[in-house]
């Protein structure tokens, strides 16, 4: 993708709302903590090909998982959004063990560099 600029979409939904979306288009019961949709369509490359999706995450269950792993509401957030946008760029962890190994590798190597990077440090210590 090179230096492109892409648009990505973020919802920020509670778990009443993201479970509709799971049952309606995933035919998943309960809350889930993310949901990607992707925009981009093999048989139309050319209909608005720098957007890349939707991203949609449960504020209410990244709360919960945040409060369970002991760490700020914010890192959690920023995790499921790097899970997100790399499933609208095609990884997919359910597809299989090595796929689910290169996702998760790329996970922690993209949150590493967010969540250490100075200005984004300095911008999330003054909230």
């Amino acid at each position: 993708m090179g230096s492109q600029s892409h648009e990505v979409s973020i919802l920020l939904l509670d778990d009443t709302q993201i479970t509709g979306l799971n049952q309606e288009y995933l035919k998943r019961e309960g809350p889930t903590d993310v949901i990607s949709f992707p925009m981009r369509d093999d048989d139309f490359p050319e209909v608005q090909p720098e957007v890349l999706g939707d991203v949609v995450i449960s504020v209410e269950t990244a709360l919960r998982r945040a409060e369970a792993r002991n760490i700020p509401l914010y890192e959690e957030v920023l995790f499921l959004l790097i899970h997100g946008i790399l499933h609208l760029l095609g990884y997919d962890h359910e597809q299989s063990t090595r796929e689910e190994k290169k996702m998760r590798r790329r996970e922690a190597e993209l949150f590493e560099q967010v969540i250490t990077d100075p200005k984004i440090r300095s911008a999330v210590d003054t909230v």
